[in-house]
């Protein structure tokens, strides 16, 4: 059976090493969808790919701050699909101020990937592994106890963090986050909330689709976390190994990995 792999926001940087290492471990009837929101840097990234000897890679338009984009990558990959990286990666500038870019970050960073697994969980077959790039940053031990019960996943559920995370965005842009005691980094919350959004995903797919070998996890890719990878290169073979580990395998499942070592949250 040949398989099908979607990896976001895959133009360049780490998604990009993501499907360079997929393409040459996946077989010649497999096929990688790169995707990226922009269609010149994407349809750019596959020509600098080449041909590979292995399996085939073909462009797909997605932004995924775009219910319609993904509704559109979901007809694309009807079929089904067996391997998914979620790579969103929205980017922080330091010179604005964070309450300037809190709503975009998160819009990207967590409605994006929460909006995508749900169009996607239909579409995961048999033995399926799903990872969403995150980072050691969305240990919860990153905040304060007090916020601890709002990232609960075994209490809360997806849309559960989608209105925290709104709450959070309110607090920043009004200048109200600080004096509530969240971080001042707008990545650490963001982070916490991508993680359990995979933690959750992966309770309800075990819930709704029992014996069906599907692991979900989050993954810090560790080449902004100093855990040693020197560049995306090196940081994109452990997902990888995560992304190809055969049916059967009982875990990792709902876990923070990084360099296949789960991490402890708090």
């Amino acid at each position: 059976m040949s398989k099908i792999a979607l990896v976001t926001d895959a133009d360049q940087g780490l998604g990009y090493a993501l499907v360079k290492k997929l393409a040459v471990h996946l077989a010649s009837q497999d096929t990688i969808y790169l995707a990226a929101r922009s269609k010149q840097r994407g349809e750019e990234a596959v020509r600098k790919l080449g041909e590979t000897q292995h399996a085939k890679v073909n462009f797909v338009q997605l932004d995924v701050t775009d219910l319609q984009s993904i509704a559109a990558l979901a007809e694309t990959l009807a079929e089904g699909v067996d391997i998914v990286a979620s790579n969103t990666a929205a980017h922080i500038d330091n010179s604005r101020p964070m309450r300037e870019q809190v709503r975009a970050f998160v819009e990207a960073n967590n409605h994006g990937s929460r909006n995508l697994f749900g169009k996607l969980a239909p579409l995961l077959k048999n033995n399926a592994r799903y990872v969403m790039v995150a980072s050691s940053h969305g240990q919860l031990r990153n905040l304060l106890k007090i916020f601890h019960a709002e990232f609960d996943h075994t209490r809360q559920k997806l849309d559960d963090i989608e209105k925290t995370m709104d709450a959070y965005i309110e607090d920043v842009e009004h200048e109200r986050a600080e004096g509530s005691l969240w971080p001042k980094c707008i990545n650490i919350p963001s982070k916490v909330g991508q993680v359990a959004t995979a933690r959750i995903a992966a309770l309800d797919i075990a819930r709704d689709r029992p014996g069906d070998g599907i692991l979900i996890n989050a993954v810090c890719p560790g080449f902004d976390d100093m855990s040693g990878a020197k560049n995306p290169d090196e940081a994109a073979q452990p997902i990888v190994d995560l992304l190809l580990l055969p049916p059967g395998t009982k875990s990792p499942s709902g876990e923070l990995v990084q360099n296949g070592k789960v991490l402890d949250l708090v």
